[in-house]
């Protein structure tokens, strides 16, 4: 009898921990956001980067500009690389609206030709539609 009761107050605790699992909060999605549209910059998949952002929003239009400079470099290199090193600070969130502080470098290589370039600052806003967090003004 002991062991049951002992297996059933066991359970009890496991599921307990397992319940609170699996809940992503909004600062999360803010931060994988931020991490993917990065990462997706420096995979060059344009498209991906853009869709992270709010259609013609500042960061949108940024994106399309930095991928227009990147092709370009094409026509001259054979190889071009980016890498984009962020940290993600200060999440605030208030009501539709996030913004979160980053510091970084920016690495592009051309051929054996490298370029780096360290930034600071916040993106000024996210904006929450539905229930996903899209990039739309940095400062």
């Amino acid at each position: 009898m002991k062991k049951k009761y002992f297996l059933v107050v066991l359970f009890l605790i496991l599921a307990m921990f397992l319940s609170g699992c699996g809940v992503i909060t909004d600062e999360e999605k803010v931060r994988d956001v931020i991490d993917e549209y990065f990462l997706a910059i420096s995979e060059q998949e344009w498209d991906k980067a853009k869709s992270y952002c709010i259609y013609n929003s500042e960061v949108y239009c940024e994106t399309c500009d930095f991928e227009d400079y990147i092709d370009s470099l094409y026509l001259d290199f054979s190889f071009v690389d980016i890498i984009f090193d962020v940290d993600i600070f200060d999440v605030n969130i208030i009501g539709n609206l996030a913004s979160a502080h980053i510091d970084g470098s920016l690495t592009i290589i051309k051929d054996n030709q490298f370029i780096t370039d360290d930034f600071s600052g916040y993106f000024y806003y996210l904006q929450k539609i539905s229930n996903d967090w899209k990039l739309c003004n940095w400062q």
